[in-house]
């Protein structure tokens, strides 16, 4: 029996293709990869490592910095943030500290400093980030964690939309992405969490935490 590692829901089989297996939960919708499928942590670290130095950063720097911008316009004053799983260039950085901000980073693998996990933040953003995770109901307690009352939770990964046409998507292909997530994943965890879904479409989610923590149980 393969259970779903983000709501702990017994899941079904869906598709395999050549290399995978992949399972989906009907409670929450994610999809997610046989676990032992999962590339070993130092063969990952190394694609990881190989990306980083091809990769164009210019895709992180548009998702964050007009992101910024209008959280600024609904709440005055300097705002701190934290880029998580991915390593923002420094000039893209540099401007938002020049705009009187802050914004800390954490990557498991090229900036794992566990001190800035331990603040709460106005912000926190996850470009191309929540496919990798291999434990998602782990890192979504600790996106709880992260986030202030009233402060906002910003996702880039492209949302499954189709079911018919998982087996040929493209994107899970990639080994290290395993984890894949619908509209209906991101309604569950707002319905269990003290996040409010305000937006969800193609790759980009954006969630609010409610300033009333006692509303809803954080999802556990």
């Amino acid at each position: 029996m393969n259970v779903c590692p983000l709501c702990n829901h017994c899941a079904q089989f869906f598709v395999q293709d050549k290399k995978r297996a992949f399972y989906i939960c009907e409670r929450c919708g994610l999809v997610f990869a046989n676990p032992k499928s999962h590339l070993m942590p130092d063969i990952e670290r190394q694609r990881y490592g190989r990306a980083q130095k091809s990769s164009n950063q210019k895709p992180l720097s548009q998702f964050i910095l007009p992101l910024l911008g209008q959280i600024s316009q609904q709440q005055s004053g300097a705002l701190t943030g934290l880029n998580f799983g991915r390593l923002l260039d420094e000039q893209s950085r540099q401007s938002i500290v020049d705009a009187g901000h802050l914004v800390n980073q954490y990557d498991p693998f090229f900036a794992a400093d566990q001190s800035v996990l331990k603040h709460s933040y106005d912000f926190v953003c996850c470009y191309r980030v929540f496919e990798h995770f291999r434990h998602p109901h782990r890192e979504w307690k600790l996106l709880n964690q992260l986030v202030k009352p009233n402060g906002w939770l910003a996702i880039s990964t492209p949302l499954l939309t189709d079911q018919d046409h998982f087996a040929k998507w493209h994107y899970k292909n990639n080994p290290t992405h395993v984890s894949f997530y619908q509209q209906q994943t991101f309604e569950y965890l707002a319905l269990n969490s003290d996040f409010e879904l305000l937006f969800a479409s193609k790759d980009l989610v954006l969630m609010q935490k409610s300033s009333k923590s006692d509303i809803k149980r954080i999802l556990i």
